[in-house]
């Protein structure tokens, strides 16, 4: 099989990684890539937002299947445009349609949805700027801390965390008066906040089915300790100490067979990864937020503790019938460590060569995430830049062995955290 990956990422190349190992992928292209993507295969000049000349691509290079790793043009409907074209729609793609996708692309919409289906999260209230007042006057009366998150996608920075109700007013304003993420802030989701350990689990869902992959924990903050900015994750491990079978078991009723079971009900084309952002509560699984895609930096762990051939799995979910398929995941700890560019979350430069890329031991994977290749050497271009995924007997053996292999690497402004998975030592 011929197979197209879209995206450029550190998930994007961890899946190709994957994809590459197994004999039913006789090519891979990925549009756009980056440096780690193009060892794996042949990277595309072409946007994952330009529906048109993938439709193009697909048909002249005969691809077989279409793998989408983010979440955007699942949001603005690639799956859409495929099933709607004569040409297309034999070629199955790895995604949500528009409409399932509007689980990470509304926040209203999935809060609506979990309570439909009675999935456990926190209570809430929307707000647009025709009910203005009344949201200002429910932040007025709302217990701190409290959360605002905006409705649309706002590039993981549309979540805000208020522990004053001075500080909620004016992120309120800030979003339906100001426009501060745009179309994405056109409505505003005010809700409880959760105090608890959050983790993220995984399923592939062919949409009768579902395939549960191993589960992750990543982390946003910049610093050590989970201080400082939020990023969009400086590194992850898997699997979670905490999740055990009982609390698993939890997951699985309360929130994973109600969500498919929902979008059943609901006559929803899903057809990919849902992504659960959990918080455990008082021993009790919360859903914090779906995503239609695989998390990054919980890919670069995930996939590497997959024993199961990805393009099979794929295959099974575009045939539905990922209810024949058995997940084996090794039992290794995996750990990712995130290099990321000076001044990031904030402003940084970038167009810095990376020196010390020389194969890591054998139990480690250097997975690139924003570099490109120039005139034979590999530039960074983003703020993430690559990560080190180690596997390893326990997490704090693997952490340690990526952050000996990322002491090796180096580019101008480099920075990465020591400590991920700290809480687990």
């Amino acid at each position: 099989m011929k197979l197209l990956l879209l995206g450029s990422g550190g998930r994007e190349h961890a899946l190709a990684w994957k994809l590459i190992q197994s004999n039913l992928c006789t090519e891979l292209f990925i549009a756009p890539g980056n440096a780690g993507t193009s060892l794996c295969g042949t990277n595309l000049d072409i946007s994952p937002l330009d529906f048109k000349t993938i439709g193009e691509t697909c048909l002249g290079k005969g691809i077989s299947m279409v793998i989408v790793g983010p979440e955007e043009p699942l949001v603005k409907g690639i799956v859409d445009y495929f099933k709607n074209s004569e040409t297309l729609r034999q070629i199955p793609v790895i995604g949500p349609d528009s409409n399932g996708a509007q689980l990470e692309g509304s926040k209203a919409f999935a809060k609506k949805f979990m309570q439909k289906y009675g999935i456990p999260t926190a209570s809430y209230k929307e707000f647009s700027k025709n009910n203005y007042e009344e949201g200002v006057e429910y932040i007025k009366n709302h217990s701190l801390p409290v959360v605002l998150k905006a409705d649309g996608l706002a590039a993981g920075k549309g979540v805000l965390i208020c522990e004053t109700t001075a500080q909620a007013l004016s992120g309120f304003e800030e979003m339906l008066q100001s426009n501060k993420f745009g179309d994405a802030g056109n409505k505003v989701v005010i809700e409880q906040f959760l105090s608890g350990i959050e983790l993220s689990v995984f399923v592939l869902t062919d949409g009768k089915n579902y395939a549960l992959l191993p589960e992750a924990k990543d982390y946003k903050r910049i610093g050590e300790g989970d201080t400082g900015k939020n990023t969009g994750g400086m590194g992850a491990i898997s699997p979670v100490p905490f999740a055990d079978d009982s609390f698993m078991k939890k997951v699985i009723n309360n929130v994973i067979e109600p969500t498919i079971a929902g979008l059943r009900s609901e006559s929803i084309d899903y057809k990919g990864f849902i992504f659960f952002g959990l918080i455990k509560v008082n021993e009790e699984p919360y859903v914090i937020e779906y995503n239609c895609r695989m998390g990054d930096p919980e890919t670069e762990v995930v996939i590497p503790r997959l024993k199961n051939d990805l393009v099979e799995l794929f295959r099974a979910t575009a045939n539905e019938s990922l209810d024949k398929v058995k997940i084996e995941t090794e039992e290794f700890a995996a750990a990712t460590v995130m290099a990321v560019s000076g001044g990031y979350p904030d402003e940084y430069k970038k167009g810095f060569e990376i020196t010390g890329l020389k194969t890591p031991a054998d139990q480690s994977i250097v997975f690139h995430a924003g570099t490109h290749s120039k005139d034979g050497k590999i530039i960074t271009s983003g703020g993430r830049v690559l990560c080190v995924t180690s596997l390893a007997a326990t997490i704090q053996e693997a952490v340690d062995i990526s952050v000996k292999a990322l002491e090796e690497i180096n580019f101008e402004g480099m920075n990465f955290r020591r400590d991920i998975g700290f809480e687990f030592k």
